[in-house]
């Protein structure tokens, strides 16, 4: 009991309404404009101490981000080190079935879920510039409102995402689907004959390049594999990664074998 009260009070660090329904679309942000200046929240930070460090006030860094008295930020969280030029809003989501077109279904292939048994989900996101997006990834219908509710944290901690669905709109400069935040993918685990957890619509993957699968000769990005570094997009335990624990989705940075920070799955596989 009192670890769950602890996390209640954890996800309620920061508020903005839950307004359910489709996502409203976001204003469209230049790659090339130049991204608003931000701090990645530290374990123990207070709003406080990252106002004095940059020269505003606690009063600003609450306006500017949407951070209400007593609430402090979370780890892993972005806050904008000025007034942004598009405001946050209420965080809206919904579920919806998918067709078989929708994810790229082939009988011939024997991927282990039907399409019927897949949900896409709807979520507000924040991207790289600070910018609130509709964004979308496909995930088996058992787990979908877990997924949600991650997602819900997600936003609340204020912590940015590099893409998601669909690209064409959210990101349409980024090219390698492989960067992009998704779940369902009838695939092999990497390396192997295995179907990955994706396959099934059981697992999901977080800015990628951020938190890279480290594995022998697949060493992930070398730039983000010092895990005590706190950049924009990273996943550490004391920050992000409980919004995906906390809805009973494990997480692949604890492996032993190989560290897969991206990973979440109900199967802890």
């Amino acid at each position: 009991m009192v670890v769950m009260k602890s996390f209640l009070a954890f996800v309620l660090l920061v508020s903005l309404p839950f307004v359910p329904g489709a996502p409203a679309a976001a204003a469209p942000a230049s790659p090339s404009a130049v991204t608003p200046p931000y701090h990645v929240v530290r374990p123990g930070e207070t709003i406080k101490e990252i106002a004095a460090v940059h020269h505003v006030t606690p009063g600003q860094l609450r306006a500017w981000n949407s951070i209400r008295k007593p609430y402090q930020p979370v780890p892993d969280g972005v806050l904008h080190l000025a007034k942004p030029a598009v405001p946050l809003t209420g965080w809206r989501s919904r579920i919806e079935e998918v067709t078989p077109g929708q994810v790229n279904w082939d009988p011939k292939r024997a991927c282990p879920v039907l399409p019927a048994n897949l949900r896409k989900v709807w979520v507000t996101y924040i991207d790289f510039y600070g910018v609130a997006r509709a964004g979308s990834l496909v995930v088996n219908k058992a787990i979908a409102a877990r997924v949600q509710r991650a997602f819900l944290s997600l936003y609340r901690f204020r912590f940015r995402i590099q893409g998601m669905s669909p690209m064409s709109i959210n990101a349409p400069w980024i090219t390698d689907m492989g960067t992009v935040t998704a779940g369902y993918n009838c695939r092999t685990v990497a390396g192997s004959a295995t179907l990955s957890q994706h396959s099934y619509g059981l697992a999901v993957d977080v800015n990628p390049v951020q938190n890279p699968m480290v594995r022998g000769g697949y060493p992930g990005s070398g730039g983000f594999l010092a895990r005590d570094a706190y950049r924009r997009g990273m996943m550490h335990p004391a920050g992000a990664v409980r919004a995906f624990t906390a809805n009973g989705l494990a997480w692949g940075g604890r492996w032993r074998t190989l560290k897969d920070y991206m990973h979440f799955s109900t199967t802890n596989r």
